[in-house]
């Protein structure tokens, strides 16, 4: 006899069917390594297309300072427009205000 036959055969199906569920499993927690892979992958992808546009977007000085000029423009018209009006102008809360000792010294020169 070669061994085999002395084996309890319920015995035997329980190690098949133990051995086919651990199988199972790592094919299961493989898979999910591949899809966690694959979806982190992705995601850096996106998160550098994301980076280089926000860098583009924020980054580009002369765009910036294109905008700023265009917001000093637009102070100034609506300024004119008060000035039109005798509405008191208000000043721009990005311009510096005059010091004080300038304007003194102005009322002095001129009287």
């Amino acid at each position: 006899m070669d061994g085999h036959d002395s084996e309890d055969p319920k015995q035997s199906t329980a190690d098949m069917t133990a051995f086919v569920q651990s199988l199972l499993q790592q094919m299961i927690l493989f898979k999910l390594i591949n899809l966690a892979r694959n979806a982190f992958g992705d995601l850096v992808k996106e998160l550098n297309g994301l980076s280089n546009c926000l860098s583009n977007a924020f980054l580009d000085g002369n765009e910036l300072d294109e905008m700023g000029n265009r917001i000093n423009e637009l102070e100034q018209s609506i300024n004119d427009l008060r000035a039109e009006m005798g509405v008191e102008s208000t000043p721009s809360p990005v311009a510096p205000a005059k010091p004080k000792e300038e304007e003194s010294s102005k009322e002095e020169g001129s009287a």
